[in-house]
């Protein structure tokens, strides 16, 4: 049991609450072979890719600036390759495990929430239209790349988001799974961090500042450290709620 607790909880979205990252890495591989002439490298993935903006990886692969007009096209092909990868995995395209019943608690209960992604507007649709986050977000609540601030690592997406839901960034907790979006919400004085690592391998996320708890999926999230939430809340059985 932790002795804070906090008012309410921000989500990075994929590899958090949807494990989807295999998908935007075959994406990401096909791209940098036809740009570069070799794939992304899996620490490439998680260094340069996991958890940034479009911008951001297409100025990597390339090794230079671009302007929003060679972006656009570029970003418009990649997302919509990773839809279609989407679309082909069939009912295996669902919230990762633990999530569904991990955000009906927090609505049950009313606890503050929101999303924090990366991801632009047309996959934040598709997320919506595909995973039914209305049911647990309001749309106001799902914070975007709108490329209005640098992405992670910088840290305007947690302050957006924690103004959103109306309380300063030290009253929340995020659950993040990238290196980049985990310096994001500490530079932006976010409360406490739980990283999410389902290899197991949890010795590095640990040991990044403000991070407080690794789990392996949102089976293990740990409902003691938000307030609001009950003692029987707070101990969620054996497997998780459901």
């Amino acid at each position: 049991m932790t002795d804070k607790r906090y008012s309410g909880v921000i989500f990075d979205f994929n590899g958090v609450l949807l494990w989807d990252n295999y998908l935007h890495e075959e994406a990401w591989r096909l791209f940098s072979s036809r740009l570069r002439g070799h794939p992304l490298t899996m620490d490439e993935m998680r260094l340069a890719v996991h958890g940034r903006v479009n911008r951001d990886i297409f100025e990597y692969i390339l090794n230079r600036p671009i302007s929003d007009d060679e972006l656009r096209p570029l970003a418009e092909e990649k997302e919509t390759l990773y839809r279609q990868l989407a679309i082909e995995t069939g009912d295996a395209y669902q919230l990762s495990p633990g999530a569904a019943e991990l955000l009906d608690c927090l609505a049950a209960n009313d606890i503050p929430r929101a999303i924090a992604t990366s991801s632009p507007e047309v996959n934040v649709t598709f997320f919506i239209e595909r995973l039914g986050l209305l049911r647990w977000f309001a749309p106001e609540h799902i914070i975007f790349d709108r490329g209005l601030y640098p992405g992670k690592p910088a840290p305007g997406i947690y302050l957006e988001a924690a103004a959103a839901l109306g309380r300063p960034p030290a009253e929340y907790l995020v659950v993040e799974d990238a290196i980049s979006g985990i310096q994001s919400a500490h530079d932006a004085g976010i409360g406490a961090i739980v990283a999410v690592d389902p290899t197991g391998d949890h010795d590095l996320l640990a040991t990044l500042p403000g991070v407080r708890r690794v789990i392996p999926n949102m089976i293990q999230f740990p409902y003691d450290m938000i307030a609001g939430l009950t003692a029987a809340e707070a101990t969620p059985p054996a497997g998780g709620f459901g």
